[in-house]
């Protein structure tokens, strides 16, 4: 075997989400916080995301996770989530899958019944609780970066299907919310080619109508991401949806173009933010519990904790909690003589 790097990493998902978490073989990321690791391998070694994300050795919906040590003196590790187009600040299903691969790999000591930890991300501090029994986290719940909303109700003009009404809050990304009625799609997985068309279409137009800066880091904008919701089919839960994550750039000249994938979980940031838009339209109360069903019909389930100021805003902190489980091992390589050092995207699957 001829190779000029070598990266270990552990196979993981969160509620049907892919959340790869590398292990071993990244360099140095200089950085007073997680966040400023974050920027550096943005800047210095983004080549690392496309190797392991894109195709041969990835997939449109993979993300993926980079352990470094943290900066915080509260926090046992950090990590930086590495998605298709961007560095978010803060992810519920990989947090779980950081969180089951950390224990269950033994890189941080498992404590049954209840693992306590705190965990830095680019977004700032979580406290994670680990339920643990034999040696498996059976269910992983951490308390969330305060989420709030920035725009509720407003008016929006989404090329290809007129005029809809949105909201946009911060669960650790920027999201752009919309009922997926006013689409006519129902977000169920069968449904995934027309759900990304009409969330990418959203997110696009929402980010040029209702740009958005995080009051306390100007570095991070948005919206970013997107999701349709829906009432709850199963009475066991309170509400449903999907998110859409983006692989590439939306063109309005190719409206037909896949340029995303569905999150395969109910995703853990986009029910925060869900839950902080529900709060501010007098729909949900401190203390209550609110189950979110992805895609695929699995559940995250979330509470308001608290709330607080943030910045000016009437901000939401929220706890989320799910299951992860890993499926494998893997060293992933890179031949010098391989023609494909960043791997490649197909438009058959890729837009």
């Amino acid at each position: 075997m001829h190779t000029t790097r070598m990266i270990t990493a552990v196979e993981a998902h969160a509620e049907g989400e892919g959340g790869r978490v590398i292990t071993g073989g990244m360099p140095h990321l200089p950085g007073a916080s997680v966040f400023e690791k974050m920027q550096y391998m943005q800047a210095h070694h983004d080549d690392i995301r496309t190797l392991m994300l894109r195709e041969p050795r990835g997939n449109p919906a993979l993300c993926c996770n980079v352990l470094v040590p943290p900066c915080h003196p509260d926090a046992q590790m950090g990590f930086i989530i590495i998605e298709q187009t961007e560095y978010p600040p803060m992810s519920g299903s990989n947090t779980i899958c950081v969180t089951t691969v950390l224990l269950e790999t033994g890189i941080i000591p498992m404590v049954e019944p209840v693992t306590n930890l705190t965990l830095e991300t680019p977004a700032g501090l979580i406290t994670v609780k680990a339920t643990c029994i034999d040696g498996k986290v059976e269910r992983v719940e951490f308390t969330n970066v305060p989420a709030f909303a920035m725009h509720i109700g407003v008016p929006l003009v989404v090329p290809g299907y007129g005029e809809v009404e949105v909201d946009i809050a911060w669960g650790g990304m920027f999201y752009v919310l919309a009922e997926a009625a006013q689409f006519g799609i129902d977000p169920i997985a069968a449904n995934g080619s027309e759900i990304v068309r009409a969330s990418e279409a959203m997110r696009a137009a929402a980010a040029l109508r209702y740009p958005v800066v995080h009051p306390e880091n100007a570095a991070i904008t948005g919206p970013t991401i997107s999701a349709l919701t829906a009432p709850p089919r199963d009475p066991l839960t309170d509400g449903r949806g999907a998110i859409t994550v983006s692989s590439g750039t939306y063109d309005p000249a190719r409206p037909n173009a896949l340029t995303g994938a569905l999150d395969r979980s109910p995703c853990g940031t986009g029910t925060c933010a869900k839950m902080a838009v529900l709060h501010a339209k007098g729909l949900l109360d401190v203390g209550q519990d609110y189950v979110n069903a992805g895609p695929l019909g699995t559940t995250f389930t979330g509470r308001i904790e608290k709330t607080q100021k943030r910045a000016g805003y009437d901000a939401i902190v929220p706890s989320l909690s799910g299951r992860g489980w890993i499926y494998g091992v893997t060293q992933y390589t890179l031949d010098p003589s391989d023609p494909f050092p960043a791997g490649f995207t197909v438009g058959d699957i890729w837009g």
